[in-house]
């Protein structure tokens, strides 16, 4: 619930004095201490396509741990918990020496331990690149994992790792009920789906006409606008924690408090089908309208009408996150205290998640993708097909699924993460195969579902040397188009998100090279792709220049996950930290902020959450963290502050009005 644009580029920088480089023995621990400004280097020699697995105790500090590759270019880099073992991995594509550097989180000082357990040849036959892949968690210590490969809706291959109960030493098995997140949505899409192909609702109906209490802001808000994102609600978890509520340690939520917070809102968030903006109220509700047409809970009605046609005989949804799922996994995230701490499912979710299922109940699900047996096929196109918003853009989202390409094969795909659970589901239609992971924790790789798809599908799916030739081919494209580095000049700035206030992109050039920087993160290179348009390599993401009729730039559009507008401001000018100092309330949330100075810094406080430093952006928005993302003040006539109007990327402007 916390990611926004250039999330993903959220590395924390470290600038430490290097140790003497220590030669690593497979198979022996290696006992490290560290203060604030030092690091310790480790080397490996290894030979070409060996794969390398170890973990880092960290016994008393918070370790960062960076791999990189005899050419000097990051092959890898670990920084998942704070206490306990992290594992890492990765292949080793040259032979050579390999650097294995373990640095302090921030200025921790403390005591760690260092392993690597194993060294061997990079597997090649798939089931062998699965236990690669899973190779941390096949012990009777770590939390488990599941993968399923799926062929014409019949398991083609099943295994698991890991324990599915830690108290009780129960192992993680193939047919262990597992919570998926927000996978589930494609369920409750289906069911909605459904009803309005036997004529029991209309996907362009008011949802007001089903759910009478709901309030009217101003326009229409649809049944359709509900599953493709686009409805302009708040997002509920994301809200609720900006008031306070404490998800990750299990703060409950009451089903009724969806749409008390909507009551509670005073207009949509953006006018309905024009933006798409993922959220879990909009599923929430659909749940709520699929018991209120049929009469039934929305639990029974998917079992009567969803999971048992299919034959899904060991697939449920939780209604709450106390009722007793039989045989389920525990779910778990890593402890401060080393090793790993029980976790209690989302309150609420139901609808947008809550679904407990198993690998060969999920092969049955993508099974009648194909065969449309259950639902008929008009429903499987209504939910595949992309929605365009009012605006003519193409979103990636149908009703409950992403739709995208992988490998050019058209794909069905969706993830999903409850407080500990994960799930990876990605279904290809035209070749009617698919993968699935599931675990009870959230440290499984994150390349993982590209590696397996390959290792069971690679020959089937377009080559990764004939993407590498379409990249090579783009690139001597763009070599061919001549750039000016000075041109770049025009595109220097920093850019505040629209959707964030405070939250500055700012680009630089050095010479031939363009850089660009986020608030409160470190500074990455871009390149030239076309026209007005660079990209980054270190994720998925570009950006987009655009000129004015008079030649200048004055915004930009963020491509990552979305588009997202920002616009060019001036440099940042000199504020005074005391204008700001007070305490603030959310009538909305029923919630009080505090806002103070500490060592020449603007820092916001809540009673139940960590302190947030504030950075300034322009004018009179700060970039903050988590809860609150963004604030923006504002000021009276005599230019006084009254309250700010608060952000977290899926929730947008909630005013806090100064009290004092």
């Amino acid at each position: 619930m916390r990611a926004f644009v250039i999330a993903l580029l959220l590395v924390a920088g470290q600038s430490a004095v290097a140790q003497h480089a220590i030669e690593l023995t497979v198979g022996h621990s290696v006992d490290g201490s560290l203060v604030h400004d030092e690091e310790d280097v480790y080397t490996l020699l290894l030979d070409a396509d060996q794969f390398v697995a170890g973990w880092a105790n960290q016994i008393t500090v918070d370790v960062v741990i960076v791999i990189s590759g005899p050419d000097g270019e990051q092959v890898n880099r670990v920084d998942i918990s704070g206490r306990g073992a992290d594992n890492f991995q990765f292949e080793a594509e040259a032979a050579g020496e390999y650097r294995i550097v373990i640095s302090p989180f921030e200025e921790e000082e403390g005591d760690y331990a260092l392993v690597v357990d194993r060294v061997e040849p990079v597997a090649t036959e798939p089931a062998a690149v699965v236990d690669q892949l899973m190779a941390a968690f096949d012990n009777d210590t770590s939390p488990g994992v599941v993968v399923g490969i799926v062929r014409d809706g019949e398991v083609a291959f099943s295994k698991a790792y890991g324990m599915a109960n830690l108290t009780y030493n129960i192992p993680f098995t193939v047919t262990t009920p597992t919570n998926i997140g927000s996978t589930s949505k494609q369920f409750t899409a289906f069911a909605i789906t459904m009803l309005a192909e036997r004529g029991e609702l209309n996907l362009d109906d008011d949802v007001r006409e089903y759910i009478e209490e709901l309030p009217d802001l101003g326009e229409t808000v649809s049944i359709r606008h509900l599953l493709t994102h686009t409805s302009g609600y708040r997002e509920f978890l994301n809200t609720l924690s900006m008031g306070g509520r404490r998800l990750d340690i299990g703060d409950g939520i009451e089903r009724e408090e969806l749409i008390e917070l909507i009551q509670r809102q005073p207009e949509l968030q953006n006018s309905p089908g024009s933006k798409w903006n993922y959220n879990n109220t909009g599923f929430g509700l659909l749940a709520e309208v699929v018991a209120r047409v049929s009469g039934e809970t929305f639990p029974d009605w998917m079992r009567e009408n969803v999971f048992e046609p299919i034959g899904m005989t060991s697939t449920m949804v939780r209604a709450t996150n106390a009722q007793i799922i039989p045989g389920a996994s525990q779910g778990y995230v890593t402890s401060e205290l080393g090793g790993w701490d029980n976790a209690t499912d989302l309150g609420g979710a139901m609808g947008a998640g809550g679904i407990y299922t198993t690998v060969s109940d999920l092969a049955k699900w993508m099974g009648n993708y194909g065969t449309a047996a259950v639902g008929g096929q008009h429903v499987i196109e209504q939910m595949t097909t992309p929605y365009v918003l009012t605006t003519g853009d193409t979103t990636s989202y149908g009703f409950g699924l992403f739709i995208d390409e992988f490998r050019g094969q058209r794909r069905f795909q969706h993830g999903g993460a409850d407080t500990a659970h994960r799930s990876t589901f990605g279904y290809l239609p035209d070749l009617n195969v698919g993968m699935i992971i599931l675990s009870n924790f959230p440290g499984v790789p994150g390349n993982a579902g590209a590696k397996i798809a390959e290792a069971f599908f690679g020959d089937l799916l377009e080559s990764e040397a004939a993407e590498e030739e379409e990249d090579a081919t783009q690139a001597e494209e763009v070599a061919n188009e001549t750039f000016n580095p000075e041109d770049f000049d025009a595109f220097a700035g920093r850019y505040e998100m629209e959707e964030m206030a405070g939250f500055i992109l700012t680009f630089r050039r050095d010479d031939d090279q363009f850089f660009v920087q986020a608030t409160g993160q470190p500074e990455f290179e871009i390149f030239h792709r076309s026209g007005a348009t660079f990209e980054l390599h270190a994720v998925d993401a570009q950006v987009t220049f655009h000129r004015d009729e008079d030649g200048s730039v004055s915004s930009i559009t963020f491509h990552q996950n979305g588009d997202h507008m920002a616009n060019r401001v001036e440099d940042e000018t000199t504020i005074n930290l005391e204008d700001y100092v007070g305490r603030y309330f959310s009538e909305e949330l029923e919630a009080f902020y505090s806002i103070v100075v500490e060592d020449d810094n603007l820092v916001m406080q809540h009673r139940r959450w960590d302190d947030i430093q504030l950075t300034h952006g322009s004018g009179e928005g700060f970039a903050g963290g988590f809860p609150i993302a963004s604030l923006d003040f504002e000021r009276d006539e005599n230019g006084t502050v009254t309250g700010f109007n608060a952000g977290s990327g899926r929730t947008r402007n909630i005013w806090f009005e100064r009290q004092n």
